[in-house]
């Protein structure tokens, strides 16, 4: 999400006077209807207070917005392929569907070719399209259910299972058992990019960008191992959260503080408790990780435990590169990886 307000003025200007040449720079999303469109949409123009601008389509999609029909700005500057259309037209009318191979068949398209001729048009693959818009719409349910979570502790609801789980009908509801876990949703809006956290009074459970590949899953299992419902909102520990965040993003960094959760094999924790250690600045290889646990056959075990990670930054995984130097891989992106690294070589 764009947050420079002279930035967001400009490309405003440029809204209303559908100036060609911001077509497929931004992305607006419009809060009053829930939809986004590119700078040339013919539609009513909206307030500028209720205007949101996305440099990429699938930070609106992830937001919870759906793609406006009448300007189609994800087809720009490409006209679709019928392949497409379809696809995007069956996500359109089930947005939380979770698609396989056989559901290809059933509209009559190669799954490969529709692939292909997707990441042409949209610049994603069209699993991550999918996803967006079903995770999208999930975080804009915790996000609408607020309200009627409030109005029910209002009302003397104490119990937990008389909040609302908002990600039920995406995710499906936690086992029916005598305990179940509340944890608070929180989104925290970095320089690169929204991230959630969940987290309870006690402990952060989990802390990711919202478009890392196999949050989804990430999610479902913690709410499964945890009998977990998740609601929308703020607790004392988000609220340290964003603000320790916001200090390591503007270089007045002094250290986490936040207590963490975590959950995972003896050998992942121990990775884990390693890569706490790494000092602010400094890198280790894969290697350096697999010799310090005593096997320098383990690389790719320590390779793996950390993509299991689950608490982004606080437990710095993007502080572990390859042995020849290079970034290696990381869940929240290179990109971002890069950007990490080189802000705490500063801080």
């Amino acid at each position: 999400m764009i947050e420079n307000e002279q930035l967001k003025g400009r490309y405003y200007k440029a809204l209303l006077e559908r100036d060609k040449q911001f077509d497929g720079i931004f992305f607006v999303a419009i809060k009053t209807t829930g939809i986004f469109c590119h700078a040339t949409c013919r539609a009513r123009k909206p307030k500028f207070e209720n205007c949101v601008f996305y440099e990429k389509a699938e930070e609106a999609l992830l937001a919870g917005y759906r793609p406006c029909k009448i300007c189609q700005p994800l087809s720009f500057p490409h006209q679709l392929p019928e392949e497409v259309r379809l696809l995007v037209a069956a996500v359109e009318a089930k947005p939380e569907k979770r698609w396989r191979e056989e559901d290809f068949k059933k509209l009559g398209i190669h799954s490969a070719t529709a692939r292909r001729k997707f990441k042409e048009v949209y610049d994603m693959t069209f699993v991550q399209y999918a996803r967006a818009r079903r995770m999208g719409l999930a975080f804009k349910n915790i996000e609408d259910g607020q309200t009627v979570i409030e109005q029910q502790l209002a009302m003397g609801y104490q119990s937990p299972s008389g909040f609302n789980d908002a990600f039920s009908h995406i995710m499906g509801n936690p086992a029916k058992k005598t305990t179940v876990k509340v944890l608070t949703a929180s989104f925290i809006t970095t320089p690169i990019g929204r991230m959630l956290a969940l987290a309870d009074e006690a402990y952060l459970y989990l802390l990711e960008f919202d478009n890392r590949r196999g949050l989804e899953r990430e999610i479902e299992r913690l709410r499964s191992r945890l009998n977990a419902r998740i609601i929308h909102g703020s607790n004392t520990l988000l609220q340290q959260l964003e603000q320790e965040l916001a200090a390591y993003f503007s270089g007045t960094f002094t250290g986490f503080t936040i207590p963490l959760h975590l959950s995972g094999s003896a050998f992942q924790r121990a990775v884990w408790d390693l890569l706490r250690k790494i000092p602010l600045g400094e890198t280790l290889t894969y290697k350096d990780l697999a010799l310090a646990l005593g096997d320098v056959n383990k690389v790719r075990a320590v390779g793996n435990a950390n993509g299991a990670n689950q608490i982004a930054i606080l437990i710095p995984c993007h502080r572990v590169i390859a042995s020849d130097g290079s970034l290696g891989g990381y869940g929240g992106g290179t990109e971002r990886k890069k950007y990490l690294l080189e802000l705490e070589k500063k801080i």
